[in-house]
């Protein structure tokens, strides 16, 4: 997710999520029959509040989580329809930041790719 900031400058959005204690790019699983397109909007809107518009896809990303289970991730650009963030069970707090200071805040070196992809843009 992405929108730009009162000086101009693109600024994205980063989730803290309390059961990791990590700072991560907003992400999720398919459920049954949904498409991934779907799952990245559901997802979105799960974890912050807010309803968003997809644009062009991003690199994805592939990592092993902490059990041992190869991941893959597929991203895509958001901007911002409607909506508003409440604290919820997933995510319980989130940040509006420059490209430089998300990529610094980013738990997961395997998530900055795609922020560089995106400020590439």
């Amino acid at each position: 997710m992405w929108r730009r900031g009162d000086g101009g400058e693109v600024e994205v959005l980063l989730v803290h999520r309390p059961r990791y204690d990590d700072w991560s790019l907003p992400k999720g699983k398919c459920e049954s029959g949904e498409t991934e397109r779907n799952a990245a909007e559901r997802e979105v809107l799960e974890e912050t509040g807010l309803r968003c518009r997809l644009g062009e896809e991003l690199p994805e990303t592939r990592y092993v989580d902490h059990k041992g289970r190869p991941k893959l991730v597929r991203y895509w650009e958001m901007t911002v329809i409607d909506g508003a963030f409440e604290v919820n069970d997933e995510v319980d707090e989130i940040r509006w930041l420059s490209v430089k200071a998300a990529a610094e805040a980013l738990t997961y070196v395997h998530d900055r790719p795609v922020l560089a992809a995106l400020s590439a843009r």
